[in-house]
């Protein structure tokens, strides 16, 4: 199709940009016509009905007897509710009330949603069915009360204890959960060919056993053949997607957002031919009550130490840290207080020897854990979530033994006044454009829109795996909304997209590299992705879940 795609889906963790763009990327690039994505969205996303059949109906008033020791006697015997109550969103409920009652008699029905609001009411004449809906404040378990009376003394109420489908976001560590190396979540042994550790998170701590999803950066270490990693939840198919991807003796991170399993597990599948040691630190979980919201934000640099952004011009030296201002940064974008965590896109270069860095809040302890690990000379991005310190800054450590140049990109952050929630999907390949019928890989310099969200306004942002391949020269990959209407893509008049002055991840030819993106949907709910190269690269594209206001 020529169009944008339709789908459903939000999220972006910036571009963090390390070195001059092509002189040709100034100007627009060349659009190429997207492909069909499947429809993600609240309906597909986990959602559940909560049910109490009719047989489960409580009389609680009868028409005589009231007061006086005569037995009860109803009006109408038959009278009785059922309720099912499904998710729509991620504060939101439809109830499906079905009444019971003899014909021709006026029934009333009151809907307590069990949050302190003002109850709702509905009309029935005789046997019928009523289809309320109501959105909650704040993410929880409510209990939901119907009651129905027939104006002559019978009162019949049924209800369920409903779930809000959304989740928030509770900052953690960042605390090692798992290494191989050293027999830390797992045994102490490489993880062999095609194996998978069952990494236990819910309960591990204080992470609740109800946690919905986790917020990991997996380093795959040690490799003896090249592959990839697929996180999952425990219990489910592994799904045919891939989070982490390396070559024969490659150090390579990445972090993932990934649903928990019922039993609090999430699952690591090795899919290389040969053995494989993994790290896994965890920095924050989900959870379906109330906690941080997620506010998506353009990119916007916080730290660049080659241009003294943040932080001082120059290199930032081996086994030295820098404080980053996150709090009232972003000409105010970011609040000065109540900020738990913010999502960054951290890249280093120019770096003089192998290392890595690692994100922590400002004023607590180095933290045993990495967000980017490189080697040197090496330009790389990772995605970062990272919990924010009491003064509102976060510190960047240079682990390696000599300096690297280090860039800081914010693109949303968590607080309890943010609305967004996030609902975990099960992970999901959007797009490959190696597949057949995939319209094949991006050609030098061009981009490719995807519709993400159309018919879904209320979805903000998506959680999203970007992964280039066969890449036929340098470059980096530039994720952005698209300015640009999903009518216009449809008849034909939308204009030229500019090439971000960003990068989300970068590669050389030949490269096979990674990186999460919580891409925005921007205001017209189509996402760009810039193949910001001289050569033409074939993208893959994998989706673990997405973030909503309603």
């Amino acid at each position: 199709m020529t169009a944008a795609a339709a789908v459903s889906v939000a999220l972006v963790p910036g571009l963090a940009f390390a070195a001059a763009p092509h002189a040709a990327t100034a100007g627009a690039a060349k659009v190429l016509p997207a492909t069909a994505t499947p429809k993600v969205g609240f309906a597909s996303a986990g959602a559940r009905t909560f049910s109490s059949p009719a047989a489960k109906s409580v009389r609680v008033r009868t028409a005589s007897g009231r007061g006086s020791a005569a037995a009860p006697q109803t009006v109408d015997p038959t009278l009785a509710v059922a309720v099912d109550a499904a998710n729509t969103t991620g504060y939101g409920v439809a109830l499906d009330v079905n009444v019971t009652s003899a014909t021709g008699i006026a029934l009333t029905a009151t809907y307590d949603w069990g949050d302190g609001t003002t109850p709702g009411t509905g009309t029935l004449n005789g046997p019928g069915a009523l289809q309320p809906t109501h959105e909650y404040a704040k993410l929880g378990t409510y209990t939901i009360t119907v009651t129905v009376t027939d104006g002559q003394g019978d009162t019949v109420s049924n209800g369920v204890d409903f779930i809000t489908l959304g989740s928030d976001y509770t900052a953690y560590g960042p605390t090692r959960l798992l290494d191989t190396r050293a027999g830390t979540g797992a045994a102490k042994a490489k993880v062999a060919a095609h194996g998978t550790v069952h990494l236990q998170v819910g309960g591990k701590g204080t992470i609740p056993a109800g946690a919905t999803a986790a917020v990991l950066n997996v380093t795959v270490t040690d490799a003896v053949a090249p592959g990839f990693i697929t996180a999952y939840d425990h219990g489910d198919t592994r799904p045919t997607t891939s989070n982490v991807n390396f070559v024969k003796g490659q150090t390579v991170p990445n972090q993932v957002i990934v649903p928990i399993g019922a039993n609090g597990q999430v699952d690591l599948y090795n899919g290389s031919s040969g053995s494989v040691d993994l790290i896994a630190d965890i920095a924050g979980y989900f959870t379906q009550s109330a906690s941080s919201g997620y506010t998506p934000l353009a990119p916007y640099r916080i730290v660049d130490t080659r241009s003294g952004v943040g932080a001082p011009k120059k290199q930032l030296a081996g086994k030295a840290s820098v404080a980053a201002q996150v709090a009232g940064n972003d000409k105010g974008k970011l609040p000065t207080s109540g900020i738990t965590a913010v999502a960054l896109n951290v890249t280093v270069t120019g770096s003089l020897s192998s290392g890595f860095l690692t994100v922590y809040p400002d004023g607590k302890s180095l933290p045993t854990a990495s967000n980017v690990n490189f080697t040197k000379g090496q330009t790389i991005a990772n995605s970062v979530i990272a919990p924010v310190g009491s003064d509102g800054k976060i510190r960047i450590y240079n682990g390696s033994g000599k300096a690297a140049s280090v860039i800081v990109d914010v693109v949303g952050y968590y607080s309890t006044a943010s609305k967004s929630v996030y609902v975990p999907v099960p992970p999901k390949r959007l797009i490959d454009t190696r597949a057949k019928g995939e319209g094949g890989p991006l050609s030098a310099y061009s981009y490719l829109p995807l519709s993400f969200s159309d018919g879904e306004p209320d979805i903000t942002a998506f959680a999203l795996n970007t992964t280039v391949t066969t890449t036929k020269a340098s470059g980096y990959l530039a994720v952005a909304p698209d300015p640009n209407t999903q009518a216009q893509y449809d008849n034909r008049t939308a204009k030229p997209v500019a090439l971000p002055a960003g990068s989300t991840l970068n590669w050389l030819r030949g490269q096979t590299v990674p990186n999460l993106v919580q891409a925005s949907t921007g205001k017209n709910g189509i996402i760009d992705f810039f193949n910001a190269s001289s050569g033409s690269s074939n993208l893959i594209i994998d989706i673990f879940g997405f973030y909503g206001n309603d």
